[in-house]
């Protein structure tokens, strides 16, 4: 039985793959100090053998007796709010939480994850983004303590890949939504989807002209662990090429909830991205992977969860 680690694992995204992996026949183990994520992501995996979490901040060390075959290091705040609020905590797990992660992996001979993110591109002056995209990055800017402690983690990986010959793999992340998103956690679909079922103006930054493309996240999770097993080490895409204006978004959000919800405009954020779009050619060629589930069968995946969750009903945002 192969055994992975992930950290992050009670966040969004951590959680779902923490699932697919016990699925597939793996033993789990999950680190996460949940600053960010939420015991309410796992706690469906409360007594299955295969599992275990251990409450631990992965800046620092971190020791596992027995093998590890796979660390997927996902720890990290994700969304605007998260890391806006919590900027050196961004940094720190970006560079030190990888660098810890990086010498678990080396310590078990074990294949390492680095979920990084479309953010390394910044606001790009591309469309859509290939992994040869070098980006065009605010470094001083509000954002930069997310991108550059993204851009960071992929060089210390790469480091690790280098010196230490750790085999490593790199995942660029696009824009991914699903059930266990966090109501007011900054992102579009959530926010847009719980402004709706309150009956709350959907709220727009900037004309609603920039683009997105989202992915759902069994489709995400399905192309980082055919990576994962790949002779491939990337950086590599995985995101829906579907792109979208934001919008857009609010008006399907708004025809699919039958909300009478109108929708307001507020001002653009600092080094907010005018377009966000994935180039997954290689995804395509050397994995055979693209994305199955459009928006128009995940979106009501997505408001029925926010629908039947009380917790998250309550959430103004």
């Amino acid at each position: 039985m192969p055994v992975s680690v992930v950290t992050g694992g009670a966040g969004f995204l951590g959680s779902h793959l923490c699932d697919r992996l016990l699925a597939e026949g793996h033993q789990v183990i999950c680190l996460d100090n949940l600053i960010t994520g939420n015991i309410a992501n796992i706690e469906h995996l409360a007594g299955k053998e295969a599992f275990r979490f251990l409450k631990h901040d992965v800046t620092e060390y971190i020791y596992l007796a027995g093998d590890v075959d796979f660390v997927f290091h996902f720890a990290s705040p994700a969304s605007p709010i998260d890391y806006l609020e919590l900027p050196i905590q961004t940094l720190k797990v970006g560079a030190l939480g990888t660098h810890k992660a990086l010498g678990l992996a080396r310590a078990k001979n074990a294949t390492f994850i680095l979920a990084s993110t479309s953010e390394v591109y910044g606001d790009p002056l591309i469309h859509p983004q290939d992994e040869s995209y070098w980006g065009n990055v605010n470094p001083v800017g509000p954002r930069g303590v997310y991108d550059e402690a993204k851009r960071f983690a992929e060089a210390m990986t790469m480091a690790y890949r280098r010196f230490h010959s750790v085999n490593t793999k790199i995942v660029r992340i696009f824009n991914t939504y699903g059930p266990r998103m966090r109501a007011r956690d900054g992102r579009a679909v959530p926010a847009f989807v719980t402004q709706a079922l309150n009956e709350e103006p959907l709220t727009i930054f900037g004309d609603g002209h920039q683009t997105r493309s989202f992915c759902y996240v069994s489709d995400l999770i399905t192309g980082i662990l055919a990576l994962a097993v790949s002779g491939e080490s990337g950086p590599m895409n995985i995101g829906n090429p579907q792109e979208m204006t934001i919008l857009d978004l609010a008006q399907k959000v708004i025809a699919i909830t039958g909300s009478k919800s109108k929708i307001i405009f507020k001002d653009l954020p600092v080094d907010d991205p005018k377009v966000r779009q994935p180039n997954i050619t290689m995804a395509r060629n050397i994995l055979g992977w693209e994305p199955k589930v459009g928006v128009d069968e995940g979106l009501p995946i997505v408001i029925d969860y926010f629908k039947h969750c009380a917790e998250n009903r309550k959430v103004r945002n």
